[in-house]
């Protein structure tokens, strides 16, 4: 068992290096931290080749367990923020530990150097703030958990691996004043808002990392800031696209599709469009969602399985009760769209989507963010040149 774990371990890494995903700097620390020694055991995978959640038990099939633990997958750790029981999925994810393809690229956004203190928010199962602490010495991270099972499940499998970086359980989205200032702050959970006390925690000249979003979608992208040299801002492009949970007190606030169209689209007024359907099912992480989530804001979607040639794509307003679907069908150019309530989403989207082209369909390294005491702008190509909020 022990040569096929090395084996599967060494296939990842040489694997992550070709990606150009980990580097020679972050090759130690993968080296040296086992991601299985940070899994419980029951564990649920992403499996990649039948694009479905799966549940691993380690007591029952120890193989399976460890082929999963240290592949490229990620791998959700709690359901319903614990109130979950059994061996099936739950409802809805709430802790995870993220394929390692996305971990190193967040890592080497970061930069660090031998000296740096680290803030990391969101410990989950602790392998991230391990990673850390074999690069710049344990006593130069802190890691912040809001989860108190789950902070204490890291901090055990710290101890256990003889990694005892500091796990504070408290709100990440304070930072952790006592431990500032830091030279780098880096979240492993997404934010709609990142939390200005990040900035004031961190030094001048020091980098934010953090997968940031709007409502719209779950399409995030990590936004890379450079704290000002006078510590009142800081900025800085995205770089990849991502996916991940939210900052607890940053989820969603959305009542249900039941609270706004309980008769489905009867009395809405109606129109067409010729905006195809792939708008909103090309690719997991296009840009076009992220862009529109930046000009339409207050605004959630979902987009509905195809049956029978079909699809509906709904929106919905949070700061009212607002809504749009847009019907679209095989064959036909036109679409049908329903909208209702005082704003007019679909034609918000619409118009946002038509700027995004207009734009030369940027991808989400052209975007930025700036954060300062008055709150988050978002941007296209250089800060000032294109503003919207």
């Amino acid at each position: 068992m022990d040569s096929e774990n090395h084996r599967v371990r060494s296939e990842l890494g040489r694997a992550l290096l070709k990606s150009g995903a980990l580097d020679s700097d972050w090759l130690p620390s993968f080296a040296l931290v086992q991601r299985s020694a940070f899994l419980p055991d029951l564990m649920w995978p992403f499996d990649m080749a039948t694009a479905r959640t799966v549940t691993v038990d380690r007591t029952k099939d120890p193989e399976l367990w460890h082929r999963y633990a240290e592949d490229n997958v990620p791998i959700v750790t709690q359901w319903d923020d614990g109130k979950h029981q059994g061996s099936e999925p739950g409802e809805v994810s709430t802790s995870s530990i993220s394929m390692p393809s996305v971990v190193f690229p967040m890592l080497r956004d970061l930069e660090v150097r031998l000296g740096d203190r680290v803030l990391e928010i969101g410990t989950g199962t602790g392998y991230n703030a391990a990673l850390l602490g074999v690069r710049l010495g344990l006593s130069q991270v802190v890691s912040v958990e809001v989860d108190p099972a789950i902070a204490a499940a890291a901090r055990t499998a710290l101890e256990r691996a003889r990694l005892p970086v500091t796990v504070i359980t408290a709100d990440g989205f304070e930072g952790y004043a006592a431990g500032a200032p830091y030279d780098r702050v880096i979240a492993t959970v997404g934010v709609r808002e990142v939390p200005f006390a990040w900035v004031e925690q961190t030094s001048p000249g020091g980098v934010i990392v953090a997968p940031w979003g709007t409502h719209f979608s779950n399409q995030d992208a990590v936004a890379r800031l450079i704290v000002s040299d006078d510590g009142a801002s800081a900025s800085g492009h995205f770089t990849d696209p991502a996916e991940f949970m939210s900052l607890r007190s940053q989820r969603l606030p959305f009542a249900g599709h039941n609270a706004y169209a309980p008769a489905g689209v009867q009395g809405a007024d109606t129109s067409s469009t010729a905006l195809p359907e792939e708008v909103f099912t090309g690719g997991e992480f296009g840009a076009p969602a992220f862009a529109i989530g930046l000009r339409v804001p207050q605004c959630t979607h979902t987009v509905a399985l195809k049956r029978e040639g079909t699809r509906r794509v709904w929106f919905y307003g949070l700061d009212d009760m607002s809504w749009a679907c847009a019907f679209f069908r095989n064959d036909h150019p036109e679409t049908t769209v329903y909208q209702s309530g005082p704003r007019r989403l679909w034609d918000e989207v619409e118009s946002a989507y038509g700027w995004w082209e207009r734009a030369g369909r940027p991808g989400h390294e052209r975007f930025g963010l700036t954060v300062d005491a008055e709150g988050q702008t978002a941007w296209l190509d250089e800060p000032g040149a294109s503003w919207f909020v």
